[in-house]
């Protein structure tokens, strides 16, 4: 059969007869992969692209700092991805910050526009809590509630973003065995023991009839601040839970020593 060729000719390709057999085996194997292949839901991946629902479920947080007169409140949203499949899951989309205080907005702004911008690139986004939590104050920092240590406010809104990622599964706190907790909770014991001990005789030795009152108040300090009162900040873990005991630094929170 003729066929007349109208258009000036490019380029062209000799076709032998061996090379239209490996053609249709290749296409007629790939049809029977496709029918074989049970249908799985589609993994869509976080990108710029991805377009804002008009619904996004989210936590919000309140943040009360010392340097600040007014509390934050953080508010973090989420997009779930594959609703309704095996590989449903959330990922933070947005985050606002919200306060009467207007001396910082500026930066408040700056901070919000450049981290959702971070969420909806997608990937993996971890990272942004430990670049934050490393933000320092050249002032000083402060301790929240529970003895933790936060070196500026920035460092708090990551500890904050850190916790909404371990709510949805994004963050896994490494789990501490039964005998790192047994033995935190004897080495606890035996320090506040000692502690009031000392504190007892202490007591004693000034005025006898005192020494009731001098156990009381010893006792009232401990459970106000969770950790015995002369805990120093222990460097893994951020918290004001590192105590002497045996001639060794132990951490009554996370169970760091340095002596191993």
């Amino acid at each position: 059969m003729a066929i007349k060729i109208e258009k000036k000719i490019t380029g062209y390709n000799v076709v032998k007869p061996e090379d239209k057999v490996a053609a249709g085996t290749a296409s007629a194997t790939a049809k029977q992969a496709g029918a074989a292949a049970p249908k799985q839901a589609e993994v869509i991946q976080m990108h710029e692209s991805v377009e804002r629902p008009e619904t996004l479920v989210g936590s919000t947080f309140k943040v009360k700092s010392p340097l600040f007169e007014h509390a934050l409140y953080v508010t973090i949203n989420d997009i779930v991805l594959n609703a309704g499949t095996k590989y449903e899951q959330r990922r933070p989309f947005e985050i606002f910050i919200n306060s009467k205080n207007m001396d910082h907005f500026q930066w408040i702004v700056a901070l919000t526009r450049i981290l959702s911008a971070v969420f909806r690139k997608g990937g993996d986004v971890t990272f942004i809590v430990e670049e934050l939590k490393a933000v320092f104050d050249p002032r000083g920092g402060y301790f929240k509630a529970g003895g933790v240590y936060m070196p500026s406010i920035v460092a708090e809104i990551g500890a904050v973003i850190e916790q909404h990622m371990k709510n949805i599964g994004l963050i896994h706190d490494p789990e501490m065995d039964e005998a790192t907790r047994k033995l935190i909770v004897e080495k606890r014991a035996a320090y506040e023991a000692a502690g009031a001990k000392k504190n007892s005789d202490v007591a004693k030795s000034l005025s006898p009839a005192g020494a009731g009152e001098g156990r009381g108040e010893g006792g009232d300090a401990s459970e106000s601040s969770g950790f015995p009162p002369g805990a120093t900040l222990c460097q893994k873990c951020n918290t004001q839970a590192l105590v002497l005991m045996d001639g060794c630094q132990t951490c009554l929170n996370c169970g760091y020593s340095k002596c191993g």
